[in-house]
């Protein structure tokens, strides 16, 4: 059994992530202080579900309006069609493997590619083995900042994705340090930086086939929940990251991928603004809630 501090918690410390610990922190408590959350959270918690499912499958290339993502039912029609259904997916299905997440982050990995992915290959609920490629995190064309009718700034590509014998080390590693760092008697790296880290490492590893950005997302949501910061998953981090943008998301993991106190703090700032983003979406529901709009 470990004794020592957690391996994250030095993250913590770096410049700007305590008040973006403490930001996220003061958000979340509104909301769960949100008098609708008394009688009606099951509700909140279903609506942030859709809410962030279609702000993941926005990331990745398929921007449905909410009404259009409520209403569907045929999800296979085409490429657009299946990433939402996907986010879907997974999305409602997340919250409940909390449980097996404590003991076996990789299992639920798999369940949530097994999701997403159904039966479109062979690959689905495995990691890539040697010679398999990962589809791209992004879209290829992004999209212009809002409001402006010039082309985005060129954003550098981002490395390619690991093989397949590193991947599978970097996951082993991964579970382990979820499995056993709570059990240390020292400091504890706060749950935003645990999900950031977690979120992060997803995407640059891009373990599976197809469906890393989704399965990345749904991880975060799964680490908050489990950390306490979220219990209810009533925050849906992905409306804020499809609010601030393809090109900042990109820039951010960037900022991961190179690995340096900056960039680390870069990206669990900006996970941190994506929350608390994402808190305001269903503050916004609770008080259409409470006004008899919904």
């Amino acid at each position: 059994m470990s004794t020592g501090t957690d391996p994250l918690a030095p993250l913590a410390e770096l410049p700007g992530v305590p008040e973006a610990v403490a930001e996220v922190r003061k958000s979340v408590d509104r909301l769960y202080g949100h008098r609708v959350m008394r009688r009606r959270a099951s509700e909140v918690t279903s609506e942030a579900a859709l809410r962030g499912a279609r702000a993941s499958a926005a990331l990745d290339g398929a921007d449905w309006p909410l009404e259009e993502v409520r209403r569907r039912t045929d999800f296979g029609a085409d490429a657009e069609a299946r990433t939402v259904g996907a986010a879907l997916r997974v999305s409602a299905e997340a919250g409940q493997l909390l449980s097996t997440w404590r003991h076996s982050p990789l299992q639920v990995l798999a369940r949530l590619h097994l999701l997403a992915a159904g039966d479109a290959d062979g690959t689905a609920g495995r990691p890539r083995r040697a010679g398999e490629g990962a589809e791209a995190l992004f879209p290829l064309e992004l999209k212009a900042s809002a409001g402006s009718d010039a082309p985005s700034a060129p954003i550098a590509d981002l490395p390619p994705a690991p093989g397949a014998e590193e991947v599978a080390a970097r996951l082993d590693q991964l579970s382990t340090l979820l499995v056993t760092r709570t059990e240390g008697a020292g400091a504890k790296a706060p749950a935003l930086v645990v999900a950031a880290v977690v979120h992060g490492e997803l995407l640059a590893l891009r373990p599976f086939g197809s469906h890393n950005g989704v399965i990345a997302r749904a991880a975060q949501r799964i680490v908050l929940i489990a950390e306490g910061l979220d219990p209810k998953a009533i925050c849906p981090a992905e409306v804020g990251l499809a609010e601030l943008g393809t090109d900042a998301y990109r820039r951010s993991l960037g900022g991961y991928l190179a690995g340096t106190p900056d960039g680390m703090a870069g990206w669990i700032a900006h996970c941190g603004q994506a929350l608390r983003l994402g808190t305001r979406e269903s503050t916004a529901v609770c008080e259409a809630m409470q006004r008899g709009m919904v």
